[in-house]
């Protein structure tokens, strides 16, 4: 453990916990709601939002973030009262969203090649700047998760009912995408724009295996994610790999074990049920 005695792996080791915290925090919503892939359309405008910086001279993220939020309030216009459907609106994002960004980085004289280390993180380059912005990013996140999770989980299972129940509808679905683009950004610098929605779901998938209730769901998607960030940055600094990958690939071995456990737990209640 001396390699944290050193400030950037400090730096790393802060944000990884913050980015393993809230990314599975909004993404619970994110799989209840079946928007998946919400995570992947965001990234790719926030693609765009970090070209802008560059164009500008602006800090990228903090661009990256005002873009992020931009799309995923018109991602949620287009989805709840436009004729668009949600995938269809995402697809768009997609798209968009890398040729923005492609362009406004050849405009700004930049190649491709300098979008790397947002599309596959550079946590090890983390400044105390990007760390602050960072931890205040993530803590927003994860307290109005908590705070909020009754209405937020009553408008993923089901829009009419919550509305029924007197919730705003519109607004808390505008809330969970808001949510999503600044959980994006805050990861971006962790596992990259390419990977961000893997630790958003991921960790979500491995929690389903094992939990029965949707706080319990919650609050354990949110520890796989946080031993999956730390983990994966620990080992990628041993076996000297890129530390987003690696974070990815340790959440998807979770996945698999908690899917074992979950199957021979279903095979050993089936052998079982006769007996009773």
């Amino acid at each position: 453990m001396s390699v944290l005695s050193y400030p950037f792996m400090q730096y790393a080791l802060a944000a990884a916990i913050i980015t393993g915290l809230s990314a599975p925090a909004v993404g619970t919503f994110i799989v209840q709601r079946r928007l998946a892939l919400l995570g992947d359309g965001l990234g790719h405008v926030a693609l765009t939002g970090v070209a802008l910086g560059m164009l500008t001279g602006v800090a990228p993220l903090t661009t990256a973030i005002i873009v992020a939020v931009a799309g995923a309030i018109l991602l949620e216009v287009l989805r709840s009262v436009g004729r668009t459907s949600g995938d269809l609106a995402l697809a768009m994002l997609f798209y968009g969203g890398i040729a923005g960004g492609v362009l406004l980085a050849n405009l700004a004289d930049e190649s491709a090649a300098a979008l790397n280390q947002y599309l596959f993180g550079s946590i090890i380059t983390m400044s105390p700047t990007d760390l602050t912005i960072v931890a205040v990013l993530g803590i927003v996140v994860v307290a109005t998760t908590i705070a909020l999770r009754p209405q937020l989980f009553a408008l993923c299972q089901d829009e009419a009912q919550a509305r029924v129940m007197g919730i705003p509808v519109r607004l808390y679905g505008m809330l969970i995408a808001v949510l999503a683009a600044v959980t994006i950004t805050v990861a971006m610098r962790t596992v990259g724009l390419l990977l961000v929605s893997a630790l958003m779901v991921v960790p979500v998938a491995a929690a389903q295996q094992v939990t029965r209730s949707f706080r319990s769901t919650h609050l354990a998607a949110m520890a796989i994610g946080l031993f999956a960030a730390v983990a994966g940055l620990l080992v990628s600094y041993q076996i000297d790999t890129q530390p987003g990958p690696t974070i990815v690939v340790i959440a998807l071995g979770v996945f698999v074990v908690t899917a074992l456990v979950h199957a021979l737990s279903h095979i050993r209640t089936r052998q079982e049920a006769p007996r009773g």
